[in-house]
């Protein structure tokens, strides 16, 4: 590794790291246990993180661009506000069906026992998800698709599902699907 530019041999430990969090047991990842599958010191991941948190960190933003990043670019291409919906959910449960690590990271699962300001920007992340998903339904609402006055609690309840099939495929050790069926009970959500 000692070839490694910085900030690949960054990119390479966050990708260390959620492979590891791909392990359907889900144990506690350790700085020493991560040093081990690099094959490098503890004190070589310090010199690109100052701590696990801000590995973790990393993660999350990874999580955060690539998620809302989809969202625009759902909300430029679809002009239905049902089929922004439908798309948004959709992209959520393939995120998390291809990147089970993450999926670890987002229900919070990963960060137990880790810095806690990791936990309250995860809950920030599912509220802006949330928030995302009550605006597609507030065009639909302005398109005549929905009742305005349901776009919050449809919202919640969609969102709600999506959380809820992310812990059920971290929970099953990544054997079900958060993809499986889903669109169907989108549909009946939004009808």
């Amino acid at each position: 590794m000692a070839s490694t530019k910085p900030g690949e041999r960054k990119l390479q430990i966050l990708q260390t790291l959620a492979g590891m969090l791909e392990q359907p047991k889900g144990e506690r990842i350790t700085t020493a246990a991560l040093a081990g599958k690099l094959d490098v010191s503890e004190a070589a991941l310090y010199r690109h993180f100052a701590s696990k948190a801000q590995m973790f960190e990393g993660l999350i933003d990874f999580i955060e661009s690539t998620v809302f990043g989809l969202i625009n670019q759902i909300t430029e291409q679809q002009e239905n506000g049902l089929s922004q919906v439908q798309a948004i959910t959709g992209m959520l449960l393939n995120f998390a069906e291809r990147n089970p690590g993450m999926t670890r990271v987002m229900i919070g699962d990963a960060l137990v026992n880790e810095d806690e300001r990791l936990q309250v920007r995860m809950n920030q992340f599912i509220e802006r998800v949330e928030l995302a998903i009550r605006q597609s339904l507030r065009l639909a609402a302005t398109q005549g698709q929905v009742s305005e006055a349901e776009a919050a609690v449809r919202a919640n309840m969609i969102a709600s599902l999506v959380v809820g099939r992310w812990h059920r495929f971290a929970k099953s050790g990544f054997k079900h699907n958060p993809t499986e069926n889903a669109q169907a009970q989108i549909v009946v959500l939004l009808s």
